[in-house]
């Protein structure tokens, strides 16, 4: 029997009502469960203003905590930006500066902080952050940056019907079913087993990334490729991919309510920051381009949800600029951890809390080498800033995009060499510049980048690898 989307948000807020909203847990320090998803753009919620999407779970989650709307990718390509996430660093620090270039075991991370203080640390989901193969075993030790004490890991794939994780020998397991299902259910197993301890859990999804069609028949059905609306800058789109990217948003929506009523019936509510992000975002032929790397608002903004109930005021939504920078110190803050002094990121827990403390003028935009996504449209390294009003991008030797998102939120009317506004655009170049001499980033060409952070051999190897086939 087909389900109605009237039927299907019933069942969803059926159970997350907090039955353990009076219920604190014993322990003091708290806990953080956090859910990273792949290649969602943070437009792409009914909370964030989309209609068409069913994301109920996530919705209530928004009204329970705090949702920025301004929440941004720095470096909007996975490898980047999942580094960027743990270390609380740019990638010109923590050298991820391309996909599949491995994380160095040098870099301090939130987990390996929290695992010091005493914290339960789990990972479970798409790494990507170890380097070639994207099909390796991750052994126990310092290339799980900090996450020590569960790891039901798969460096990098995106079959979703076809699960495969390592646990801590190079057994690898493979399941049947949808691979966020089977992650949900891994992610209540840790819970539970952990629910006396302060954990920190990382749950990452693969999905929305593509391929947009291997998601569940139950939810394609509220999602008809003939009817879906398209965002109104696309060109050419393809409307079957578009309805699975929502399918799978609204599959993973109900993986979170999952965890979410795993948390009250444990009585955990109280006691656990939860946060819900992506890595970057999703073109989806807006502008006529596809995927991420690039700095539209579609691949660079993201969602971004906090909830801590003793922390946080419900039913929140912010413009405050954060980037993925940002999250790492911010939990740490939280959670009442020192901040590793070579984080880069902004400490923003006073403003959240508070609207008090430093807060960005503007948020640094980077992609520093061009790999499989961006050599489809001829891409190649750019920086740029965006600012609660505008987005400014070049390249090392030309300029690219300037854009007013206030009068123009879709980003079609591209002010760049524009002599009206050559003031603004000196502004905005003066601000990159300032982002450019703090993080002693010299713009450089690729090889020259390459030489310098000395990776040309990696960078080689990895692009032999892939050309040869091995990985896909």
């Amino acid at each position: 029997m087909k389900t109605t989307r009237r039927q299907f948000l019933q069942a969803a807020g059926a159970g997350l009502t907090a039955s353990a909203l009076s219920a604190r847990a014993d322990q003091k320090k708290p806990n953080i469960l956090f859910i990273l998803v792949d290649q969602h753009r943070g437009m792409d919620l009914h909370c964030m203003g989309n209609d068409d999407l069913l994301t109920p779970n996530l919705d209530q989650l928004a009204g329970e905590g705090i949702l920025f709307k301004d929440a941004i990718a720095n470096a909007p390509l996975c490898t980047p930006s999942r580094a960027t996430l743990l270390t609380g660093k740019y990638p010109i620090a923590h050298r991820c500066i391309s996909n599949d270039l491995p994380l160095p075991t040098d870099q301090e991370t939130i987990a390996t902080v929290l695992s010091r203080s005493g914290y339960k640390t789990g990972y479970i989901g798409k790494w990507h952050l170890d380097g070639i193969s994207r099909h390796k075993f991750t052994p126990p030790g310092p290339r799980r940056h900090g996450f020590n004490d569960y790891w039901a890991v798969y460096n990098c794939h995106h079959n979703y019907f076809k699960t495969k994780y390592y646990l801590d020998t190079p057994e690898l397991i493979e399941r049947n079913g949808y691979e966020p299902d089977v992650q949900t259910d891994l992610a209540i197993e840790f819970l539970r087993e952990h629910r006396s301890n302060p954990f920190y859990l990382t749950v990452s999804y693969g999905p929305p990334h593509a391929p947009y069609e291997l998601v569940p028949e139950n939810y394609k059905v509220f999602y008809d490729p003939e009817k879906i609306p398209i965002r109104p800058n696309s060109k050419n789109p393809n409307r079957k991919a578009v309805s699975g990217y929502y399918a799978h948003i609204t599959a993973l929506d109900v993986c979170v309510g999952k965890l979410l009523r795993t948390l009250d019936e444990l009585n955990l509510r109280e006691n656990t920051i939860v946060v819900f992000t992506s890595d970057h975002g999703d073109m989806l032929w807006s502008h006529g381009r596809i995927k991420k790397q690039q700095p539209w608002e579609e691949s660079i903004n993201v969602p971004l949800i906090i909830r801590h109930p003793t922390q946080i005021k419900s039913n929140q939504q912010s413009d405050l600029l954060i980037g993925t920078a940002d999250l790492a110190p911010t939990l740490l803050s939280f959670t009442g951890s020192k901040i590793p002094e070579e984080m880069q990121g902004l400490d923003l827990s006073g403003q959240i809390l508070e609207g008090k403390g430093p807060k960005h003028e503007s948020i640094f935009l980077v992609d520093m080498l061009t790999c499989d996504q961006a050599r489809q449209w001829n891409g190649r390294p750019w920086r740029g800033v965006r600012t609660d009003q505008y987005t400014y991008a070049r390249f090392y030797d030309e300029g690219w995009v300037l854009y007013d998102n206030q009068k123009d939120p879709l980003q079609m009317d591209n002010l760049y060499d524009n002599p009206k506004h050559a003031a603004l655009q000196k502004r905005m170049e003066q601000e990159l510049q300032k982002w450019l001499i703090q993080l002693k980033d010299e713009f450089l060409s690729e090889n020259e980048l390459l030489e310098k952070l000395n990776l040309a051999q990696a960078w080689k190897e990895r692009n032999e690898h892939f050309q040869s086939g091995k990985n896909w």
